[in-house]
């Protein structure tokens, strides 16, 4: 039986998740609250500047454990792959700067080619990173995404296809990163969180939960205890699997982002420490 959450020493939010706040706020509220953790998203960077959010957190307790989120690698022409290569160089530099020890990558699709070939570009995409992951001490975390994204925004959509991925590049720098939004339903996902475990390539668990009937396949995320995702056990999964790092709540919603975002906070530390 997996035991309930009693502290919140391991939550961490990401600053999209209460999107209305501008980011110094959300810091100062995810403080105030007791919230150990943040992973920040990039157009925060883009809208204060990396030295301005650098110094911002540097001077804040709390920690930065991602920034999120490069990727986006195949392309039908090679210039267009080259300049993804590129700006996840500079992702990963802005990632060093304020002090964000992971890169979270949405791989990317391009519906001009097929998967096979997304996938490929996809890999050579993050070896063409390496170099600049190590120099920085940056890791980078393919999040395979819910397949009905396939299209446009992951070719990456299973974590075993992940698991592949990350075996085959071999780098302690390369993970993965769990989100149970885009996996709850995956048959395999208890055997694949274990294959990550095993290669010790487990490096960030996000969570919301799945509505029933969402209204929007995007934006429309569920608060946790709110869906049909099993949150409990797929906790217990990743726990078995060695993890022990930060539970990172990632909710797209326009419901919470229209209402109170103090209100929606609470909400979020409730229902973590009750449904987690």
């Amino acid at each position: 039986m997996v035991e309930p959450i009693k502290d919140l020493s391991r939550l961490c939010i990401h600053t999209i998740t209460t999107k209305p706040w501008g980011f110094e706020k959300a810091l100062e509220e995810y403080v105030a609250h007791g919230v150990q953790g943040i992973s920040v998203w990039q157009n925060v960077v883009a809208e204060l500047g990396v030295n301005k959010v650098g110094d911002l957190l540097a001077a804040s307790p709390i920690e930065v454990v991602s920034y999120v989120r490069g990727g986006f690698f195949p392309a039908t022409t090679e210039t267009k792959r080259n300049q993804a290569i590129d700006d996840n160089k500079k992702l990963i530099e802005e990632a060093a700067a304020i002090h964000a020890p992971l890169l979270v990558l949405v791989c990317g699709a391009d519906p001009g080619q097929s998967l096979e070939d997304s996938r490929n570009q996809i890999q050579d995409g993050i070896e063409a990173l390496i170099p600049t992951a190590m120099e920085m001490d940056v890791r980078l975390a393919i999040e395979p995404l819910h397949p009905m994204y396939a299209d446009t925004r992951s070719a990456i959509n299973t974590l075993a296809q992940a698991n592949t991925m990350a075996e085959s590049i071999q780098s302690g720098f390369v993970g993965i990163a769990v989100d149970v939004y885009h996996l709850w339903w995956d048959q395999l996902l208890e055997q694949e969180i274990k294959r990550c475990g095993e290669n010790d390539n487990l490096f960030a668990y996000h969570i919301c939960d799945w509505k029933v009937h969402p209204e929007d396949m995007l934006n429309d995320r569920g608060l946790m205890g709110e869906g049909c995702i099993d949150l409990k056990k797929i906790r217990g999964w990743v726990e078995k699997a060695g993890f022990n790092g930060f539970h990172e709540v990632e909710i797209f919603s326009n419901k919470y982002w229209q209402m109170d975002q103090l209100e929606f906070l609470n909400k979020i530390i409730t229902n973590y420490q009750k449904y987690s």
